[in-house]
């Protein structure tokens, strides 16, 4: 019964030493770039927006998958965008609340096409409201 011991008591500091080692690792991040520019009027005073949008996933083995499915991204965020105020897009917090609601959009739409959320997060690189 002794060698039963030893062998506990490895399997035990092995399974301790894992646990204590159970750091998660940092996710791979990816960006696919919707290009070209989206450009189309909006509502109000100033007519036209300009806006060059980066989609950031978690799993770049999907980027495929974004790529596949941008004809409707890009449909969906135009259909957005030409019920916005161009007054309120010219301001900080309507540009967030705008981006807000670009991601769920995203979302909404490769959920619908893919069956999986395979965006995390959605950034105007650029914005231009005139």
């Amino acid at each position: 019964m002794k060698p039963i011991l030893p062998m506990l008591l490895l399997l035990l500091q092995t399974g301790f030493a894992l646990a204590g080692d159970g750091e998660q690792a940092e996710p791979e991040i990816a960006y696919y770039a919707l290009e070209p520019a989206l450009i189309t009027n909006v509502q109000g005073k100033y007519r036209y927006v300009k806006a060059e949008v980066q989609l950031m996933t978690e799993r770049p083995d999907k980027l495929t998958d974004i790529e596949a499915n941008a004809p409707a991204l890009r449909h969906a965020l135009l259909m957005l965008l030409t019920d916005q105020d161009g007054e309120v897009l010219r301001t900080p917090s309507g540009k967030e609340a705008l981006r807000k609601q670009a991601l769920e959009a995203v979302r909404k739409t490769l959920k619908e096409l893919t069956g999986k959320k395979l965006v995390e997060e959605l950034y105007f690189t650029a914005f231009f409201v005139q």
